[in-house]
């Protein structure tokens, strides 16, 4: 089974250090992959899509406020 893509390569890279898999495993599946160039990823994943810019905001409100005027309480009767 030859190794497909980068990913694949750190993962089996991973196995071996951990000791999952034999050396000779690994460098049989890295020779297989010849030296050719791999894409980062075989099947990139469907949520990856381009991030939406922020709307613009429009002119920055002032940092002092305005407080309203009271009102004269209700009368009541």
């Amino acid at each position: 089974m030859p190794i497909k893509s980068k990913a694949q390569r750190r993962k089996f890279a991973e196995l071996l250090v951990e000791g999952k898999i034999s050396p000779e495993t690994f460098e049989e599946w890295n020779r297989a992959a010849g030296k050719a160039e791999l894409p980062e990823r075989l099947h990139p994943k469907a949520g990856a899509k381009p991030k939406r810019r922020a709307k613009s905001k429009g002119a920055p409100k002032s940092k002092t406020t305005v407080k309203k005027a009271s009102r004269p309480p209700r009368k009541r009767g």
